[in-house]
């Protein structure tokens, strides 16, 4: 083996031992009972968990699984009239009789039970029936309160600290003493940055002996951009924030622009019951700004599918669960997820409650499907105008309106022009803007249909429509007709005939269309379609929420020959679109009417008669004589599409300067100056689209106008929808506040006021695990009765108090968190606490673990100074190994040049079946669904990923070069290296190691040079000129190991 494997394989041992000091660091047990055996028993704290946890199951929440009626999880099933439980005589106890009974056949829980009560819980059962067995509501379903101070009471010290030191002496434990000041600054300089500092900010704060001087640091990066972005990830867990839709193709969106809001939002310290609010409901507030519209994409960043075959409404459905389980987990700290199909078996909701709750995210106009042919944002939107756009489309729309106003006096003031044209009494055979006409009378040679208007563009057949029984074609439903000259923009004026014969009733047929499937999540285009006999005429971009469409109140006739007309104005609104049968406008009613986007991305292709892919055909209809005009015809023009007569006849009539309808034919079709103003509106609404179809969207929320009926879905299944209910709330944590509308609006307003228990002890729950590494209450994700009880229960109050009497200051808590002395302990514990609290609940020493795979990520970028300060942007594409995409989900990866390979973290382009390998190695969480909380592991492969991804060996050659370029001292050169990485010098023993690691890499790579110089060559960052590449590689390899060290990726 050579010198230079030899040296690595060394190195490798070195790492590893340090990793597994990680991973002992990150194991975790059962949070300790500190109080001793003769105080009383607690229900809340003592009981209750132990029967979640054993009987439940069969005597909680569940009506469904409910066992004998008896219900273990109420007051009145254990202690009521009926009651299992005798105060004070446990002997006498149902419950205690059943839990301890001899016979297996009789004893609960049951012997084949998954949870079993063991000797130690049988016993507290009894304590606390003979203690009187009092009952206690679940902690976290009551309101927070203030209680008595500790005994450790000193008016100069934090609330936080006097009751920490109060847990600490009833366990018979000391506290560690305080850290240094390099170690205190590197530790709140990740937690409130992410970032490290730097030596100049280490050698400032060191040599500042100022009594506020930490103060001062703290307010500093509280101040800092960086602030926002630290913040910003675990929220972005929790949002299950994603790049892209997920699923099988798990092609991109754009949903950077809410990252950046979220970023915005920290470091404007928005108080965090509106951050709340705005996400919920943002577009629901009076008046919403822009911001508090792109806050709601938080309810739209679920995973979406087009794969072939899905059901539109039950992934509407899975949408709809997403929502109620991310808001569940996010803002209340609870799991909802198994009430979908049955109550709750632990937590008080039902499934009542669970559909109750999610009507209130029901309410937008969605498609359970997201396009397969286009690159439409499924809606509801917003267009993420700029400024200079803005400016763009307001001075198209003026011009469009000066336009109208132009026609409207031309048509006003053009009497002469009228009168001038009825004298010449002109021949009338149809109306001018032919593209198209198809007789539809017979098939030609290779099944061609003749274009009476373009005989070089004729139609075609598909599938062989046969001759009809008394003329035109005949459809069966899979076979088509095709016709050129319909390829119009949502801008284009337009009018399309066709006579046809229906043969019978239908809920749905397709008559025509320009699109490409019914499934792809709305058929961008425009259709003609039956349903329940009734026609519908629409422009789409994206169904149902970027769409104008309206419907005919009545069927049409049945089993005869009728002429279907149907016209778009060019307006892009609903009262442009009409129908006409028979030549008179067929009544109808508007469903859609938002259409701001193209409806020609669905593809090339001609107007299909009769069939679409995935949709159900024109079955047994009859069609013939096609006619397509380039313009959008008056009613006048359209009665002589049907009977060739009326304009001629209107002209014929002694009255015909007085007709109104002949007048606005004449406008519409004969009247040059109106004709030539008509086509320059047209090509100003084209400008106005071209600027629309080029700025992005954002998938948001928006109200519909009319509220859908939600319904109660039997065991989740979206085809079995029951009962109807209204929007509400779980019924343990509260009413709605008198006067809140039944909407998402008042769904925050409910969760964010000082009386809902939960959703302000869950945020500052949060930011304490920011701080301090787990939360008082160790199960961010559930506060019900299957999670852990918090430490500090009476702190925990407190904190949620302050919280909201501060106006729910996310800024000022952190500041008082990290200026506690309990944040300031050492991270090192004492035999006694490793015994006692083995998992420092009680808070004896400070936080130590290991830095958040973005943090490390930063970390390297930032100690080399290759880290790019620019805060916000779309996504970028940091080096990753080659192939993965093509292997998940097809596609090369778009690798990123330039100053985006070095973006933090946050920025990294974030695909759901192929997210960044090294952040996933590193515990990021996969953001398939909301995530509360990451779960440590300590694996070599870690240990791989520091030492050989590129990003990561860039760094550390970037970092060598940089000190060589310092000093020539290796000494040196290593110190500042390890104290770039680390915060700190290194210790003699370190730097022994280290020396001898770097003589060993230097002595290899001398015999190696082309190992240095490739070495050398990892990264796109420039190389420092004139240094010896034999030194860089050497010296690299020492980086790279500091880097690797627990030093350098712990939080200590």
């Amino acid at each position: 083996m050579s010198p230079h494997r030899t040296t690595i394989h060394r190195r490798l041992a070195l790492t590893l031992v340090t990793t597994t000091t990680m991973a002992v660091a990150a194991t975790s047990s059962e949070f300790p009972a500190t109080r001793s055996f003769d105080s009383p028993v607690d229900f809340d704290r003592d009981v209750r968990p132990l029967l979640s946890n054993a009987c439940f199951e069969c005597h909680g929440p569940d009506a469904g699984s409910r066992e004998a009626s008896l219900r273990l999880d109420r007051e009145d099933g254990l202690l009521g009239e009926d009651g299992v439980v005798v105060a004070g005589d446990a002997e006498a106890s149902l419950l205690f009789q059943r839990i301890t009974h001899p016979d297996s056949r009789r004893v609960m829980p049951p012997p084949d039970a998954r949870h079993q009560l063991d000797p130690a819980a049988i016993r507290l059962i009894r304590r606390w029936i003979e203690d009187g067995a009092e009952w206690r509501d679940h902690w976290a379903f009551t309101p927070a309160v203030r209680r008595p101070g500790s005994p450790t009471d000193d008016p100069d010290r934090d609330p936080i600290d006097r009751r920490i030191l109060a847990a600490l002496d009833s366990a018979g434990l000391e506290p560690s003493p305080s850290i240094d000041r390099p170690t205190l600054l590197r530790r709140v300089s990740f937690d409130l940055t992410g970032l490290p500092p730097s030596i100049d900010e280490l050698d400032a704060f060191i040599a500042d002996r100022e009594p506020n001087a930490y103060e001062r640091v703290v307010d500093r990066l509280l101040a800092s951009t960086s602030f926002g972005e630290r913040m910003a990830t675990p929220w972005l867990d929790l949002a299950r924030y994603a790049d892209t839709y997920g699923y099988q193709s798990d092609v991109g969106r754009p949903t950077w622009p809410y990252r950046d809001w979220v970023i915005r939002a920290f470091n404007e310290n928005l108080p965090h019951d509106d951050f709340i609010t705005w996400q919920l409901a943002g577009d629901l507030l009076p008046e919403p700004t822009r911001d508090q519209r792109i806050a709601t994409a938080f309810n739209r960043l679920h995973r979406m599918t087009n794969e072939g075959g899905s059901v539109e409404a039950e992934y509407r459905a899975e949408y709809v669960a997403d929502r109620v389980h991310t808001f569940g987990t996010a803002m209340l700290g609870l799991t909802t997820e198994c009430a979908r199909c049955h109550d709750h078996k632990f937590d008080p909701i039902s499934q009542r409650e669970y559909y109750e709750l999610g009507a209130f995210f029901d309410d937008i106009a969605e498609s359970g499907l997201y396009s397969h042919f286009t690159d439409a944002t499924p809606t509801p939107t917003l267009l993420l105008t700029t400024s200079e756009s803005d400016a763009e489309i307001a001075g198209h729309r003026n011009s469009i309106a000066d336009h109208l106003a132009t026609i409207e006096i031309l048509e006003r003031d053009g009497d002469d022009r009228f009168q001038a044209w009825v004298a010449s009494a002109p021949t009338i055979k149809e109306p001018p803007g032919f593209v198209t006409h198809l007789p539809l009378d017979a098939v030609l040679d290779g099944g061609a249909l003749e274009n009476q208007v373009d005989a070089d563009r004729p139609g075609t057949t598909a599938g062989g429509p046969r001759p009809g029984e008394d003329g035109g074609l005949r459809l069966d439903g899979e076979n088509s007709i095709r016709a050129p000259g319909a390829e119009f923009a949502r801008f284009d004026p337009f009018t399309i005939a066709l006579r046809m014969r229906i043969p019978a009733m239908t809920d749905r047929a397709v008559l025509m269309h320009r699109s490409r499937a019914w499934t792809d999540a709305g058929s961008q285009g425009w259709e003609l379609l039956l349903e329940d006999g009734r026609p519908r005429w629409s422009l789409i971009h994206f169904w149902p929420g970027d769409a104008i469409s309206i419907r005919g109140v009545e069927p049409l006739p049945l089993d005869r020959w009728i002429d279907v007309a149907v016209v778009s104005d060019g307006s892009s609104t609903a009262d442009g679109l009409s129908m006409f049968v028979d030549g008179e406008r067929w009544p109808s009613d508007i469903t859609h009417d938002h259409l701001i986007k193209a409806i020609t991305g669905g593809g090339p292709g001609p107007m299909t008669i009769g069939q679409r892919f995935r949709d159900r055909g024109f079955n047994g209809g009859d069609v013939r004589d096609l006619r397509v005009l380039d313009r959008a015809c008056s009613p006048l023009e359209i009665r002589h599409l049907h009977d060739g007569l009326a304009i001629s006849a209107a002209l014929a009539s002694p009255d015909a300067i007085e007709d109104p309808e002949l007048r606005s034919a004449f406008h519409a079709g004969f009247d040059p100056m109106v004709r030539t103003e008509v086509k320059a509106l047209r090509d100003t609404r084209r400008s106005l689209a071209a600027t629309l179809d080029r700025t992005p969207e954002l998938m948001v929320m928006e109200e519909l106008d009319t509220p859908r009926i939600a319904r109660i879905l039997d065991r989740g299944r979206y085809d079995r929808p029951g009962e109807a209910v209204e929007p509400g709330v779980p019924a343990v944590l509260g009413d709605l506040p008198a006067n809140a509308p039944r909407n998402r609006l008042g769904l925050a307003r409910w969760a964010t006021s000082p009386e809902n228990p939960l959703t302000a002890r869950v945020a500052v729950n949060r930011l304490w695990m920011q701080i301090f590494g787990t939360g008082l209450v160790p199960t961010p994700e559930d506060f019900g009765v299957q999670g852990i009880r918090p430490s500090h229960p009476a702190l925990l109050d407190e904190l949620t108090l302050d919280f909201i009497a501060s106006g729910w200051d996310v800024k000022a808590m952190l500041r008082r968190l990290v200026l506690t002395a309990t944040y300031r302990r050492s991270s090192r514990s004492n035999d006694a606490t490793d015994r006692i609290d083995p998992d420092n609940r009680l808070l004896g020493h400070g936080p130590g673990d290991r830095l958040g795979a973005e943090m490390i990520r930063d970390h390297a970028l930032a100690a080399s100074g290759l880290l790019v300060d620019r805060v916000g942007g779309p996504s970028v594409f940091p080096d990753e190994p080659p192939g993965l995409w093509q292997e998940k989900s097809g596609g090369t990866y778009p690798r990123s040049l330039g100053d985006d390979l070095h973006r933090r973290s946050l920025y990294t382009y974030w695909k759901r079946t192929s997210p960044p390998p090294a952040m996933l190695l590193l515990d990021a969480a996969q953001r398939d669904v909301c995530s509360a909380r990451r779960s440590p592991t300590a694996t070599p492969l870690q240990a791989l990923v520091l030492m050989n991804d590129p990003q990561f060996v860039e760094a550390a050659r970037v970092l060598a070069e940089r000190v060589l370029t310092e000093t020539e001292e290796v000494s040196t050169a290593i110190d500042v290296a390890f104290r770039r990485l680390t915060s700190r010098r290194p210790s003699e023993d370190e730097r022994t190691v280290l020396l001898e690691l770097h003589a060993a890499e230097l002595a290899a790579f001398r015999e190696d040079p082309t190992s240095a110089a490739a070495l050398a060559a990892i990264g796109d960052a420039p190389r420092s000129p004139g240094l010896d590449p034999i030194r860089v590689a050497a010296m690299t390899v020492t980086c790279s190991t500091i880097l690797n060290t627990d030093a350098a990726t712990t939080r200590r």
